[in-house]
């Protein structure tokens, strides 16, 4: 994963960016522009595993590298009383991925069909690390490519990012009522879909 032509770092600043927090850094990068290659070097790695379990390994390279560089041209509105620009990264990524809302869907209908995940395996995915079988994560796969995107989203954001529900909030830019209503109402159509399934396999 190759780091973006404009954040290019000065070797004196890492230990003095490894101690800071992300809201010192950015606020640094507005006047030290190179200061912003450690948001990279901290972020980038679960922004592409993120991009990656939604859209395949190939365009997470490209969602990566259009996240920080639109936060870095916007970096002069991120709100300084957040220490954590995690959420912040996150909701870039997820407009960036919004783009290609038709290849995300047929990346989770051919998950359907093969069961596979193509992506790399991810400790905070609470959905599909619980289900072993085959044709369980099928019908995982087919429940998300059918949930309403900003439901899709929101759990997504919390189950494979590690979204705290007030970080997911963030990342969206909605109320935290929000997120929770949207993540009952994801959860239950999985949890629907594989109750369906695990209802048909105990029939005689």
């Amino acid at each position: 994963m190759e780091k973006p032509a404009t954040l290019g770092r000065a070797g004196p600043l890492a230990d003095r960016d490894h101690r800071a927090d992300d809201a010192t850094l950015i606020a640094r990068s507005r006047a030290e522009p190179e200061a912003f290659a450690a948001i990279f070097d901290r972020h980038a790695t679960g922004i592409h595993r993120y991009a990656a379990r939604r859209l395949g390994p190939g365009p997470a390279e490209d969602v990566v590298g259009e996240t920080f560089l639109v936060a870095f041209r916007h970096r002069d509105r991120y709100d300084l009383s957040h220490p954590n620009a995690a959420p912040w990264l996150f909701g870039i990524a997820t407009n960036m991925i919004s783009r290609h809302r038709q290849a995300e869907v047929r990346l989770y209908r051919a998950l359907a069909r093969a069961g596979l995940d193509p992506a790399v395996e991810s400790p905070a995915d609470e959905i599909v690390a619980r289900v072993a079988a085959t044709s369980q994560r099928r019908v995982i796969a087919a429940a998300l490519a059918r949930l309403k995107p900003a439901d899709r989203d929101t759990l997504l954001l919390v189950d494979w990012a590690e979204l705290t529900y007030d970080q997911a909030a963030l990342a969206l830019r909605v109320p935290v009522g929000t997120v929770r209503s949207r993540l009952n109402r994801a959860r239950r159509k999985i949890r629907e879909a594989l109750d369906d399934i695990n209802s048909r396999g105990a029939q005689p």
